[in-house]
């Protein structure tokens, strides 16, 4: 495993443990088997981002916080938090299940209710590959073209385009070719509707 999954692993584990649940508990809050998350504790396995994201709904915590590297200099206030070009970070690679890859903008704004990456899709995605977690999801493409899909309707998504939906329903991207990357804000469930 490389050392995302294994920050990933152990973050888990961690958050896990602070909130001193068991792996039984935790299973019970998010509908996996108690060894599938235990393959996760103990990077035998990578979850895809939805899974990720239920998750840490069952924990209480914002996706980012799984991603969350304690020596990551961004500077944060209660006001702000400003992830500087250089100090943007892989949170999950092209090793994870389905190909794309995640870099985080987030930062440690405290009371964050919205997760910041630029995605990478992959190019190749199996037919039945979806995504569902709470909250929305807003896609802005940065490059490239993509083919993406919200529940039966399917967009094809130029540089520019946007979409924002409801991320409980079922959702997918695929790079048209080999350069396609985006924005993609998830907002937690709790955000408030602006």
């Amino acid at each position: 495993m490389d050392k995302i999954s294994t920050h990933i692993s152990g973050r888990l584990k961690q958050l896990r443990s602070e909130r001193r649940l068991s792996l039984d508990e935790l299973a019970d809050k998010t509908g996996f088997t108690k060894s599938y998350l235990s393959k996760i504790e103990n990077a035998k396995k990578v979850p895809p981002i939805g899974s990720l994201a239920r998750i840490s709904a069952a924990l209480g915590i914002e996706l980012s916080q799984i991603f969350q590297d304690d020596s990551l200099d961004a500077e944060a206030d209660p006001q702000a938090s400003v992830v500087r070009a250089t100090q943007r970070r892989s949170v999950v690679r092209g090793g994870t299940t389905f190909g794309y890859d995640y870099q985080s903008l987030g930062g440690r704004f405290p009371t964050k209710r919205m997760d910041p990456f630029v995605f990478t899709f992959p190019t190749e995605l199996g037919e039945d590959v979806f995504f569902e977690h709470e909250g929305q999801e807003f896609v802005f493409v940065l490059s490239g073209q993509l083919e993406f899909r919200v529940g039966d309707e399917e967009w094809v998504l130029r540089a520019g385009d946007s979409i924002i939906f409801d991320a409980s329903l079922p959702h997918r991207g695929r790079a048209v070719n080999d350069d396609a990357k985006a924005l993609v804000v998830i907002s937690s469930d709790d955000s408030e509707p602006s």
